[in-house]
């Protein structure tokens, strides 16, 4: 089996490619998967370090906001659009795959495109519960469009070859024991939280932090576990200002990374972070209580829809980020940790939702749709 899969650009659309990957390559040992990225993005170093082949072409979205640097942009941007057909047919010339995979980002588009009108069948996975522009333009051509959650169905043609997979989660993300998570951290009995806004950081969930932080460090209320992310060093900072040092809190870590999120995760009684895709499948696979504050700048504000898929069904709350203060962040996490039936409810609630078989159901979908083409 030759299987083709385009996704890229950022973690949420990599990650879930590389866990269909590895499905494959668990089932079939002998199967031929190529990725197609760009090279200069994430996928350019991820995917190779895992083993699959990588075939390269430019991609970029063309910028709303207009300045003289965005202009710039945009003419690169629709260059890159109008040799896209040109390269995305030599791959596919070259690849002959037996079947197309989309994961979402720019790359997916052309590459796609191409190969169904080549002839090849396609599939398409959307991680989040707004459709993206790419996964709308593809879905009629697409020989089935697999969606992470059913909210997402409503938002594109009822007529749609349309299957719930849900997201692909990390193994280790399920399987983490939270008594030993906590043992191996050094966490007593309090409750902790578990705070982040991406590798990046979030300069807004940082400025929020700051208060909760300080306050932990003066009562000692919770265990918090805080990453600040590359842009976020002002935090030790500002904490270091208010008198607060970490290292001298034995119930603070904040640190630039977290590389042990499966358990730091596993080890937490409460999540507050943005809204990915991803990030919400792994807190529904483990049934972790959340607060969710939506990134604005993201297309079609999907991370907004995404935490409302939570909220609705009272698997977290939300903190839009325009209404975000360390004063109303403060208030929501001591409601929902002073409340131990609160929890529960949001744990049972948030695990409900999970579907934690989502390799698996979408290794069928390829077989299927493989055997309807011979």
């Amino acid at each position: 089996m030759k299987v083709l899969i385009a996704g890229g650009g950022t973690a949420g659309h990599i990650n879930p490619a590389l866990a269909i990957a590895g499905e494959i390559r668990l089932r079939q040992p002998d199967a031929d998967i190529t990725f197609v990225g760009t090279p200069t993005g994430m996928e350019s170093r991820l995917v190779p370090a895992e083993g699959y082949k990588f075939e390269t072409m430019n991609v970029a979205g063309f910028q709303r906001k207009l300045n003289f640097t965005n202009i710039k942009r945009n003419f690169k941007a629709a260059w890159y659009l109008a040799t896209s057909g040109r390269r995305a047919k030599q791959i596919v010339k070259k690849i002959q795959p037996d079947i197309a995979i989309g994961t979402g980002g720019y790359v997916s588009g052309p590459i796609l495109r191409k190969a169904a009108q080549m002839g090849v069948p396609i599939i398409i996975h959307e991680q989040n519960a707004y459709p993206g522009v790419t996964t709308k333009a593809l879905s009629k051509k697409a020989k089935k469009v697999m969606l992470a959650v059913e909210d997402a169905r409503s938002r594109l043609d009822e007529n749609l070859p349309i299957a719930i997979t849900g997201n692909p989660i990390r193994h280790d993300i399920m399987t983490y024991d939270k008594g030993r998570a906590r043992k191996e951290l050094g966490v007593d009995d309090r409750p902790l939280i578990l705070s982040f806004g991406g590798s990046l950081g979030a300069r807004r969930i940082n400025e929020g932090m700051l208060e909760l932080l300080c306050r932990s460090a003066q009562d000692g209320r919770y265990n918090h576990i805080h990453g600040y992310g590359q842009y976020g060093h002002f935090v030790m900072d500002e904490l270091a200002a208010r008198g607060v040092d970490p290292e001298k809190c034995d119930n603070l870590d904040v640190r630039e990374y977290i590389n042990d999120m499966p358990r730091v995760m596993a080890a937490a009684d409460l999540v507050i972070c943005r809204a990915g895709a991803i990030t919400l499948s792994e807190l529904q696979a483990i049934g972790k209580p959340a607060i969710l504050i939506p990134s604005p700048n993201v297309a079609e504000n999907h991370q907004y829809h995404n935490a409302m898929a939570l909220v609705r069904r009272g698997a977290a709350d939300i903190i839009v980020e325009s209404d975000l203060t360390c004063e109303l962040l403060n208030e929501k996490a001591d409601a929902i940790l002073s409340d131990t039936e609160k929890l529960r409810a949001m744990s049972e609630s948030s695990h409900n939702m999970a579907i934690t078989d989502a390799c698996s159901r979408i290794y069928d979908i390829i077989t299927e749709v493989l055997s309807q083409e011979k």
